[in-house]
């Protein structure tokens, strides 16, 4: 049997971390408590407010006749079952500290992820407004933190998981396999697609180069964060992104 070998305390724990067990586990807060307050929150059961990537899930599975919460959680279900088993070895390598320090970690990297993205965009385009939250002031406090949690979890599924690794193994096929121009294409591509829904749908915001090209910013280094350090640590980075800016520059 092949044993992985750790060079320090700090490799075991970027490792593990990255790996699939530990972001499904980190993820699986986000979900829970998203799904509840949404549910909580919601003044009829036809009139819920969703992040627009669940939205398109949801819509999906409706367009079959399909009940999309009680899908949504078999297919979690299902996924945790497999991973578990799956990942079945690195169970007993588990520590509930790491989840911590990934929430920390998370923390550091969003605040970071910020001031790099405003810093950027006030240089790239000086004297130009702000970028919007493309918040709905309507929303209750309560609302906002599921939307924001929300985002963390579908939009980074979406953006990073499913279409990141799409584009890296697409470009790998021009550029050759784990190229630099490979990942660098993808993670652009990527983030032009990030920034550019924002702007699409009813709820979506009125466009301005500031916040377009924040948000491709913002895309482009949470692409990094997802390549270099998985799932968990960038859906709890988003998250934790998008409840500062409603705690604390919100309306």
């Amino acid at each position: 049997m092949e044993q992985r070998v750790y060079t320090s305390p700090i490799h075991r724990y970027h490792t593990l971390t990255k790996g699939l067990l530990y972001s499904f586990l980190a993820a699986l807060p986000l979900f829970i408590i998203y799904e509840v307050l949404i549910l909580l929150t919601a003044p009829t059961t036809e009139v819920m407010v969703r992040i627009s990537v669940d939205v398109w899930f949801k819509q999906l599975l409706h367009m079959f006749g399909l009940d999309a919460l009680n899908i949504s959680l078999l297919l979690v279900l299902i996924a945790g079952v497999f991973i578990l088993i799956r990942k079945r070895r690195e169970l007993n390598e588990l520590r509930l500290s790491y989840f911590g320090i990934m929430l920390v970690e998370s923390l550091l990297l969003a605040i970071l992820v910020a001031l790099i993205s405003s810093t950027l965009t006030q240089w790239i385009l000086p004297g130009m407004a702000e970028q919007s939250t493309g918040l709905v002031v309507q929303l209750s406090y309560v609302q906002e933190f599921a939307l924001s949690l929300g985002a963390g979890l579908y939009e980074e599924l979406f953006f990073r998981v499913l279409l990141v690794s799409f584009f890296i193994w697409i470009f790998s096929k021009w550029f050759g396999a784990k190229s630099w121009a490979s990942y660098t294409s993808a993670i652009l591509l990527s983030a032009v697609l990030f920034s550019a829904v924002h702007y699409t749908g009813n709820m979506g915001d009125p466009f301005t180069m500031s916040s377009f090209l924040f948000r491709f910013l913002f895309g482009v280094i949470l692409n990094g964060i997802y390549v270099w350090r998985g799932f968990g640590v960038a859906a709890w980075t988003h998250a934790l992104y998008d409840v500062i800016v409603i705690t604390f520059l919100g309306a």
